[in-house]
């Protein structure tokens, strides 16, 4: 018998969560990609997006970002209106490359835990849960993130970048899948992925996982926390419903406000697990 089938962590429970970092984990509102995609564009070509356009990606590694938001019929409108053509995979290239150095200096100043997370982090590791990460950064990016926000004290027990694996990043399984494999996880069905946007989702479904989506902390609300902390409930109420739309119809079993709500939801699938339920 195992340490993960002991009587305290049954072989039906939960095993492990697989968690998004910025809007998930930190970074409330998910702020340090959007804001820096607006800034690259601006020093790259003196070209104008708007952070409610760099947000629609979200989730995708950061080149994929960049040519889709390219393609969005907003920004090829504008951006054919002014150079004559589409964005071109050298411009991709470009816009990436003016991006990265940017991301990397920025990251740090949005490294802080989302209120109430490391708690709950923790008592998931007092049950017996492994704590395994992915994310839309590069590597680079992550290797300034990951020292940055274990300073603040979070250490999940693995992480994987968006470029880390040939077969690419979401909405493809691979990235959650390995963090399956270095974690030693018996099933994939004893996992629950969670992200604050679409793409995450999809990654979870796509590797089998139970799929858990964050309707306010993250791209979706798209609110800082100091913005949110002092909104009346009328208007987190008409900023969460269309964020939880979204999530639910990619296909999230559930949606919760940040992930210090989700001690309920794993209970739940745990009593879903016992009757022989899977995602």
């Amino acid at each position: 018998m195992t340490d993960m089938q002991t009587a305290s962590h049954p072989a039906t429970d939960v095993q492990g969560v697989i968690l998004d970092w910025a809007g998930t984990v930190v970074d409330f509102g998910s702020f340090a990609p959007t804001s820096i995609f607006v800034e690259a564009f601006a020093r790259a070509f003196d070209f104008e997006v708007t952070l409610e356009e760099a947000r629609q990606p979200m989730g995708l590694g950061k080149w994929d970002h960049i040519a889709t938001l390219g393609r969005l019929p907003s920004v090829d409108s504008r951006w054919q209106a002014r150079f004559g053509h589409p964005m071109s995979r050298d411009e991709v290239d470009h816009l990436y490359h003016t991006f990265m150095p940017l991301q990397i200096a920025a990251v740090t100043r949005f490294a802080a835990p989302i209120p109430g997370v490391l708690p709950v982090l923790a008592s998931l590791r007092e049950q017996g849960l492994r704590i395994g990460s992915c994310s839309g950064y590069p590597r680079p990016v992550m290797e300034t993130l990951v020292p940055a926000a274990a300073e603040q004290g979070y250490r999940p027990d693995h992480w994987v970048a968006t470029d880390d694996l040939k077969a690419g990043g979401r909405p493809g399984p691979w990235m959650a899948l390995a963090n399956v494999i270095a974690l030693g996880i018996g099933a994939v069905h004893r996992c629950i992925k969670v992200d604050d946007a679409v793409p995450g989702i999809s990654e979870g479904l796509n590797a089998g996982m139970w799929t858990v989506g964050l309707s306010v902390s993250g791209n979706e609300f798209g609110a800082t926390w100091e913005e949110f902390a002092v909104m009346g409930q009328e208007e987190v109420a008409a900023r969460r419903a269309p964020a939880e739309a979204k999530l639910r119809a990619a296909g999230a079993h559930y949606v919760i406000d940040t992930l210090a709500d989700i001690a309920p939801v794993i209970a739940d699938i745990n009593r879903r697990l016992a009757l022989g339920e899977r995602p």
